[in-house]
């Protein structure tokens, strides 16, 4: 048999991912900070865009380039070669609805010094005190490097002796200096444990109790697991003395440097706005601090009179106004999804905004796709990283799609509400005889919600709600 090549003509349909499709897929995943900035980016590298210090010009803008016809030069492909028509482009303008914005007041935001003012560091604190404890400079330069070893909890990382080793210190002299870093505010601070830490607290209470020092040096497990009728035994004490005496200790700090650590707050701006006007919760965008965007005037009328000697020149700035309309096209293609899936949640969540968290109906990315017409990972894409501002909180769009929990009769309840009459049930235990995980199960199922203990030890964890033996309060 014969090989050979030969020619065929073939017809077929295929999804193409276009660069316009994959911006318009990239900005819906974006958050709001992130859009910030790559519109302020685009403004930079695009001469084409200019930004609009009013909000009707932006929504003309966008109006316009939602109002273009399909087969307008504004759909073709940035390569190609053709002139880009701005006369036919503006003759098809139409007029469509604007989407309601929110127009906040100033009373909502943070106040500027809270913007600006940094809270001082632990480090920072701990150098200060060195600096003014009228220390040598070799004591001084043993405290920088004590200091240097401080967690964010307030514990050294290290030893003694691997210090002056390191440093080339005496063992001795790095003791002393840091016996005086432990007596810093916050006292307990560059402790080596937990024993250490709430022993220089008593230390520096100048308490004069020998049982006291013996409950924190011996019994820190004990302790722990509220096991005081151990302690009352080993020490001979009653334990009326025993729980004096633990009282004492629960005022102590166990992390020193909690005062001084965590992460800095970071403010929550909502995309989107739900307000209750009458018996109605009306939808509104937040576009308060987003650039506004336009079509620069300026290169537009240079095309429309011809005034580019160079077809290089001409080409690159018709490619620059196409890339500008698909942007702001595609700008406004988001926050019109956005508006668009959450009038949907609003529609089939509207028990939790009249009555809260305990109405939240079991939803998943299908309901919302199907009511709106869309993707499934489109619906998944507009709800990453957006929150919405509710009469009932802040809250991610994420939220509001939770798997259901079957009830022993009747329709499912969403895993959120459960979570919530956790939390309540938790609230309402006696302290002396916490519920345990199993008892959680039992109320639950009184409530006709079906659930194993398995899922309420998981959703307590996730609440950060301690077991039960160590939620027991004995005084």
């Amino acid at each position: 048999m014969a090989i050979g090549m030969k020619q065929s003509l073939q017809l077929g349909q295929n999804l193409v991912m276009t660069p316009q499709l994959q911006q318009a897929i990239k900005l819906l995943q974006l958050s709001r900070m992130e859009l910030e900035n790559l519109i302020n980016t685009e403004l930079v590298d695009n001469p084409t865009l200019d930004e609009s210090s009013e909000s009707e010009s932006t929504t003309q803008s966008m109006n316009e380039v939602e109002a273009a016809p399909e087969g307008s030069k504004v759909e073709e492909n940035p390569q190609a070669s053709e002139d880009f028509n701005w006369e036919n482009y503006l003759e098809n303008v139409r007029s469509t609805p604007s989407l309601p914005v929110y127009r906040g007041g100033e009373d909502e935001l943070p106040s500027y010094e809270s913007t600006l003012t940094q809270t001082a560091n632990l480090t920072d604190h701990l150098l200060w005190q060195l600096q003014l404890g009228g220390l040598a400079e070799k004591e001084r330069a043993i405290g920088e490097v004590i200091i240097g070893n401080i967690n964010e909890d307030g514990y050294l990382t290290t030893t003694v002796e691997e210090m002056a080793q390191k440093e080339n210190f005496d063992p001795h002299e790095v003791e002393a200096v840091l016996y005086t870093i432990q007596n810093f505010d916050p006292i307990g601070v560059a402790s080596r444990d937990l024993k250490e830490c709430l022993l220089v607290q008593i230390y520096d209470m100048k308490r004069e109790d020998e049982m006291l020092e013996k409950i924190v040096e011996n019994h820190l497990p004990d302790l722990e697991k509220k096991n005081y009728q151990a302690i009352s035994k080993a020490l001979g004490l009653s334990m009326e003395e025993i729980i004096k005496r633990i009282k004492i200790i629960e005022e102590l700090e166990p992390k020193p440097g909690r005062a001084f650590g965590g992460a800095p707050s970071h403010y929550i701006i909502p995309d989107i706005y739900i307000v209750k006007r009458g018996e109605e919760y009306v939808v509104m965008l937040n576009e308060d601090g987003l650039p506004k965007l336009k079509i620069s005037s300026f290169y537009k009328n240079l095309l429309e009179k011809g005034e580019f000697s160079q077809a290089q020149t001409k080409d690159y700035v018709q490619g620059k106004l196409r890339s500008a309309v698909w942007l702001i096209r595609s700008i406004h293609q988001r926050q019109r999804t956005i508006f668009k899936v959450t009038e949907s949640i609003v529609r089939q969540q509207r028990e939790f905004f009249d009555k809260g968290i305990a109405f939240l109906k079991p939803m998943v990315l299908r309901d919302v796709a199907n009511d709106i017409g869309m993707h499934e990972s489109t619906i998944s894409r507009v709800t990453t990283a957006k929150y919405v501002h509710t009469p009932r909180g802040i809250f991610e769009l994420k939220f509001f799609f939770n798997s259901g929990i079957s009830r022993v009769s009747g329709s499912d309840v969403a895993s959120e509400s459960v979570k919530e009459k956790v939390k309540a049930i938790v609230a309402q235990e006696p302290p002396k005889n916490p519920y345990s995980d199993q008892k959680i199960v039992e109320l639950l199922l009184k409530e006709n919600i079906n659930i194993a203990r398995r899922t309420v030890a998981k959703y307590r964890e996730m609440l950060g709600i301690l077991p039960s033996s160590k939620r027991k309060k004995v005084f």
